[in-house]
């Protein structure tokens, strides 16, 4: 009987400790969180020496303000990030090359659509989700996420890669070529 009880103890010990575990593929941590790869770090954080962090090159300032490691800050989808607005044809025939990688589809380029740098794209993650574009003349446009601006392909890494119909929206002139913006998810 003793023997029974112990058994039964010690399973359940060892099913509670197991359930306490964080999966790996659900695990999604904030600044100063351990990471292994960018898909482990939530929102626009990288991961850097095993934990995520802000951005160095694109000047992101999640973990900023006085948070540690020990303390991290929540994710905030409000936080801007310093980018790179150009400008891409996402028509069939367009210089955006084949199909959107979200769907496998070409789109009008007077549609808010944009490419996104490889790691923002982040495998995919992104893809038909809104972001929220400002430029500095002060105008803002939603637009969706429909393509990676791949880094194989030349696109830098704090690209964002905007359809006539953003530029627009945001009253720029395609002919300038890049403009300095920011952009959050919506």
């Amino acid at each position: 009987m003793a023997h029974s009880v112990l058994v039964c103890l010690a399973s359940l010990w060892l099913v509670s400790n197991f359930l306490s575990l964080p999966s790996p593929a659900l695990a999604i941590s904030s600044c100063g969180g351990s990471c292994q790869t960018l898909n482990d770090c939530s929102g626009q954080l990288i991961c850097i020496n095993g934990k995520c962090n802000d951005d160095p090159d694109v000047g992101t300032h999640t973990c900023g303000g006085g948070s540690s490691p020990t303390t991290p800050s929540p994710p905030s989808s409000s936080s801007s990030t310093p980018a790179i607005l150009t400008n891409n044809n996402f028509e069939k025939g367009g210089d955006g090359g084949g199909p959107s990688e979200c769907d496998g589809k070409y789109h009008d380029n007077s549609e808010r659509i944009v490419a996104l740098s490889t790691r923002w794209y982040n495998n995919g993650s992104r893809c038909g989700k809104m972001i929220k574009i400002t430029a500095p003349n002060g105008k803002t446009t939603s637009a969706k996420v429909v393509d990676e601006c791949d880094k194989a392909d030349g696109c830098r890494n704090n690209i964002v890669d905007g359809s006539d119909g953003v530029w627009d929206a945001l009253g720029l002139d395609t002919d300038i070529g890049e403009v300095h913006v920011t952009w959050s998810m919506s």
